[in-house]
C-alpha cells in the first residue's frame, strides 16, 4: 500500500520588493515569465475580439488585462541598472577586484 505524500508547507513570506541586483539565472526566469505573460495577454485579447457573447467577451478581456498587468509589473522590476546594483554589493565588489587583479 503506497504511503500518501503531503505537499510541503510554504513558510516564507513573499518578498515585498525585488532584489537590487538580478543574477543571470533570475534574468532567464524573468524572460520566460515575461514571454508567458505576453503570450497569454495576446491570446486572451484575440479570443475576446472573436467572442460574440458579451459575458464571455468581458471575461476574456478581464483575463487578458490581468496578464497585461503582470507583464507591466515584471517590467517595472527590471528597470534597474544591474551593473551599478551589483557593484554596490560587498561580495560582488570583492569578486570584481579579484577578477581585475588576475
Amino acid at each position: 500500500m503506497p504511503a500518501t505524500m503531503s505537499a510541503p508547507q510554504q513558510t516564507q513570506a513573499p518578498i515585498p520588493q525585488p532584489p537590487r541586483a538580478i543574477t543571470t539565472k533570475d534574468c532567464s526566469y524573468l524572460k520566460d515569465a515575461l514571454s508567458w505573460q505576453l503570450v497569454a495577454f495576446k491570446k486572451f485579447h484575440f479570443f475576446a475580439q472573436q467572442a460574440t457573447d458579451p459575458q464571455v467577451k468581458q471575461a476574456l478581456e478581464k483575463a487578458g488585462q490581468m496578464h497585461q498587468r503582470h507583464y507591466q509589473k515584471l517590467l517595472t522590476h527590471l528597470q534597474v541598472n544591474n551593473a551599478a546594483a551589483m557593484a554596490s554589493i560587498p561580495q560582488a565588489q570583492t569578486q570584481q577586484q579579484q577578477n581585475q587583479a588576475q
